[in-house]
């Protein structure tokens, strides 16, 4: 019997780490090496001796506009942290590609468990969906009678923003 995924990284670390980049979730280069227990370099290092296993689809470099809005939304520490390169954003099908290049055995594990998360992201985003349809159709069926009830339900569902860092001293 193997090691749970899960016992090498917490599934909150890894949706910390998921973005939404051009219309797609992603992680970034730096957020996997982490996860992987790599540097940085010797990821994109196995990336590049394999690009062929990478097309569009499956990973693109940030531009530079891309990686300074990262940095203004603390995603990023900062642009220092780039070490003069741009950083590359990973997409599922990219992300499942890796465990053929990271060939180790906590690589494959780590990989399971962000597939895993990829799926409840999926899942939740469909139900969310499902939701607000019912919603729809519960508002039109009672004809705004219950108006201000549908609007305080469709608040408490609404995705939230990320509490932000706080920044200095706390007691």
């Amino acid at each position: 019997m193997g090691m749970d995924p899960g016992d090498l990284v917490p599934k909150s670390n890894i949706s910390r780490c998921i973005h939404v980049l051009r219309g797609q979730r992603v992680l970034l280069d730096r957020d996997l090496a982490a996860l992987y227990a790599v540097k940085t370099i010797a990821l994109r290092q196995q990336v590049k001796r394999n690009l062929e296993r990478f097309p569009a689809d499956f990973m693109f470099q940030l531009t530079a506009a891309e990686a300074k809005a990262l940095v203004s939304q603390k995603v990023i520490p900062s642009g220092r942290s780039l070490g003069g390169h741009l950083p590359y954003a990973f997409t599922q099908e990219g992300i499942s590609m890796l465990s053929s290049v990271l060939r180790s055995p906590g690589a494959v594990m780590v990989n399971v468990e962000i597939m895993r998360t990829f799926v409840r992201l999926r899942e939740m985003t469909a139900s969310h969906r499902e939701l607000a349809r019912r919603l729809d159709e519960m508002e039109r069926r009672f004809e705004g009678r219950f108006r201000l009830v549908f609007r305080a339900i469709r608040r408490i569902i609404a995705p939230r923003e990320p509490p932000k860092p706080q920044i200095g001293f706390r007691p």
